[in-house]
């Protein structure tokens, strides 16, 4: 049976971490004490739902936490460090604090250690997050205790709606370009100076010209695309950006 730890302070632990060529103890004191922290832990490291879905729209929604007074945002699994910062340097989210809980001891604490035998895992974390103040866990979001590895309520957008419930989510921004293209360096300029985050899809590299034509019906670049709308190359994103600082 899961716990639902919410208004209990946090597990006093110890996380043996490693940072270049040393261990560097990391308590939850360090962590907790003082902060306002949101974590979120997951069955485990280079897992399909955690690295294709779970870290990356944290990683994402980082600034936005920030934004609303969150200190840290947190990643907990039961693996050890190496797996941990290997993992963190594959998904490029080095804004968040990866968390290793080689022994179990934090999850346990926590109510969410788990047996995952049937997949050889052994003891793992059940999927969760929670907004913890000052060591005290404010608010839980626990997947329901169903079969399989659930993901509904611990992801970074219910998190980000219940800290914030009016903040207006980030835009979802793919550039499709190719090396050596100035309309390509003229739309990424013109987005950054307007403040937008942006994904850059490089062409033989991330994408090939028939995904290209299949996407956008297009054979040049940049095409720009946000929240699923076609914007278009260079000038359409400027003129885009100018509707949008009108309106």
């Amino acid at each position: 049976m899961l716990q639902d730890r919410t208004g209990s302070r946090v597990p006093q632990v110890t996380f043996h971490t490693r940072s270049g060529h040393e261990w560097v103890d990391l308590t939850t004191d360090e962590i907790f004490a003082g902060k306002t922290v949101v974590v979120f832990s997951l069955p485990g490291a280079f897992t399909p739902t955690c690295s294709s879905s779970h870290v990356p729209r944290y990683n994402q929604l980082v600034p936005m936490f920030k934004e609303h007074g969150v200190d840290t945002v947190a990643c907990v699994s039961v693996n050890d460090t190496f797996v941990m910062n290997e993992w963190q340097k594959t998904q490029h989210a080095d804004d968040l604090l990866f968390i290793p809980d080689g022994n179990g001891e934090f999850t346990e604490g926590m109510g969410m250690l788990v047996e995952k035998d049937d997949l050889g895992f052994g003891k793992r974390s059940w999927r969760y997050s929670m907004l913890v103040r000052d060591g005290v866990v404010e608010k839980m979001f626990i997947e329901p205790e169903v079969e399989g590895d659930p993901y509904e309520v611990s992801d970074a957008d219910t998190m980000l709606a219940h800290l914030a419930p009016n903040a207006p989510k980030p835009m979802d921004v793919s550039v499709f370009t190719r090396d050596g293209c100035p309309f390509c360096v003229k739309a990424k300029e013109a987005l950054r100076n307007a403040g937008i985050d942006f994904e850059e899809l490089v062409l033989n590299e991330d994408y090939t010209e028939q995904t290209l034509r299949a996407v956008a019906n297009a054979r040049t670049v940049p095409q720009v695309f946000v929240n699923g709308e076609l914007i278009g190359g260079s000038e359409a994103v400027e003129g885009w950006l100018k509707e949008r600082a009108s309106a």
